[in-house]
Order: C-alpha cells, then structure tokens, then sequence
C-alpha cells in the first residue's frame, strides 16, 4: 500500500557530482520516476555538452523532461514548473516516487517557492534595456539591478543577460523587486512532502571530476555535435549555445580560439559554476548533506523518511 503522504525528492549538487548515477540507483530501490531539472537537457540534439543521461540509463528509469524543446525557444523557468507538475502528478499517480534531480538552482526554487502570475513582458521596454547593454554593456544593467535587488541580483550572477532583463523588467513594470514578487508566491507543491537531498564532494575531488568528464566530452564529439546542430540550422544565437562548453566550441569553430583552449576555458567554466551552484544550494534550506559516494547512508535515510 503506497504511504498516505505524497512524498517528493529533490535531489541537488554541482555539476560533476554524480546526481544521474544516484538518482537511477534510488529510483530503482524505491520505485521512482525521474524528473530533470536542467535548463539546457530540456533542448533536443544538445546531448554530449549537457551530460544528458545515456540511452540505457533513460531505458532502465523514466525520465521526464528531457528532449522537450527545440533549441531556438526560450526555455523558462516558468516551463519548468508547468511540464514537472504535469510529470509529478503522472508519476504519482502511479503510486511511484517522484525524483527531481538537476543542477538548475533557478527552477527548484520557482518549484519549490512558485513563481508570481506576472507582469508580461514588454517588448518596447526590453528592446530599451538591449539598446543599454550595446552602449553600456551587461554589468551595467547588472549593477542597477544590484541596487534595486540584491538579492536577485547575487543569485543569478552579471552574465545572465536574459534573467537580468526580466529582473528589471519586472522592476520598472511593478516598482517592485523579482525577489520580492517570489516571497509573495505559494508553493505549486503543496500537498506534496518534499525530501530535500544534497550531494557533495571534496573540491579537490569535484573539480578532478569535472575536469575528466569535460575532457570526456570532447573525446566523445562535442565538436562533431555542434557542427551536426549547426549544419541543420541551429543558430549561434540559439539558447543552449550559451551553455557552458558549447559557446567555447563555437568560438572554436569561428577560429577564435585552438581546440586545446575550447577545453580548457569549458574546465574553468564549468569549475567555476560548480562553486555557484554549492553557494546557491547552502542557501536553501532543509537540505540533507551526504557525500556523493555513499549511497548507503543516503539509502537509510529515504527508508526512514518515506515510511513516515
């Protein structure tokens, strides 16, 4: 008989850390269903840069929300929320566990917090805010969102140039901060009981990971891939062409930059990342911490929790 409460898990970590390998481990022990939480894996034909779980992998445990966009949308948090309520209430329905395993700390807090019912956007406004960053450039319009929301503005960092544009948009739209319009929102989850699960490592280990599986990457056809993505019509200007390692490619490509700069530069990406992501992760709260080698203890502690 399934427990009377509707557990969930969320399962979170930097890149590298191995979330895919342990959320298929514990959707196999615990009847469960995957749900990504990745902004770029979303997008079709973008498969080797994002690290997208393998074939066999996505033929063992089902996955939700991977391959359901094509790469010249927007893909948005927004997006997020509706496809993963629509899979975690398919997969509950099932009197299976929903598993939310990413990295995209953006969209496990609309998830979790929810996202205000808008303004809209305005284009003769946004076309405004474009026109800023060609004269004054993106940190520019990142500092004023500093000043009117610091606390937005920390979370997403001075390159998100299309999350930087809502902010203020929003801002001007309502004279008020993005930060505070989330506070103000309610949980698409409730009714659910949400376990919240960290995976982390030792730097010097995470970083060792991400490095290898960087080099993986481009042994594997990055490059190939970008240009088969290309050769089909994919812009340059497409979304996940912003994605770590991919815009190095193309610089590559360009005959910008040596391909043995392409890796390097995508390894100092990525390890920087994997830093924001921790920082963005230890501020949420109620997560359980486990190293991400020891799905022993990990194991336990779901039993104990889902037979509550």
């Amino acid at each position: 008989m399934p427990s009377k409460t509707r557990h969930l898990v969320l399962l979170v970590g930097p890149t590298g850390v191995g979330k895919s390998l342990a959320a298929v481990h514990l959707a196999r022990r615990f009847q469960g269903e995957i749900v990504s939480c990745d902004s770029i894996q979303v997008y079709r034909g973008f498969d080797i840069g994002t690290a997208k779980p393998p074939p066999e992998l996505r033929q063992a445990v089902p996955h939700h929300l991977v391959d359901v966009a094509e790469p010249h949308c927007q893909f948005t948090a927004a997006d997020f929320v509706r496809q993963a309520l629509k899979a975690i209430r398919t997969i509950d329905q099932r009197h299976h566990l929903p598993i939310i395993v990413g990295g995209t700390g953006l969209y496990f807090k609309a998830l979790l917090s929810g996202l205000f019912p808008g303004p809209g956007r305005d284009d003769s406004l946004r076309e405004k805010l474009h026109l800023r960053i060609k004269a004054d450039g993106l940190e520019s319009l990142w500092r004023e969102l500093h000043e009117v929301d610091p606390t937005y503005a920390r979370l997403i960092g001075c390159r998100d140039k299309v999350r930087i544009i809502r902010a203020l948009e929003v801002f001007y739209l309502t004279q008020k901060p993005l930060s505070a319009h989330f506070r103000a929102t309610r949980s698409p989850l409730r009714g659910f009981h949400p376990l919240k699960i960290g995976l982390k490592l030792e730097r010097e280990e995470l970083y060792r990971r991400i490095e290898a599986r960087v080099e993986k990457m481009f042994e594997g056809g990055l490059v190939e891939e970008v240009r088969s993505l290309l050769a089909r019509g994919v812009r340059e200007t497409a979304p996940p062409f912003r994605a770590l390692g991919y815009k190095h490619v193309l610089r590559h490509l360009r005959g910008e930059i040596s391909l043995d700069e392409a890796v390097s530069l995508t390894k100092k990406d990525t390890r920087h990342y994997a830093k924001r992501q921790m920082t963005w992760f230890r501020k949420m709260e109620g997560i359980r911490w486990f190293e991400a080698d020891d799905l022993r203890s990990l194991e336990e502690y779901l039993e104990v929790e889902l037979a509550a």
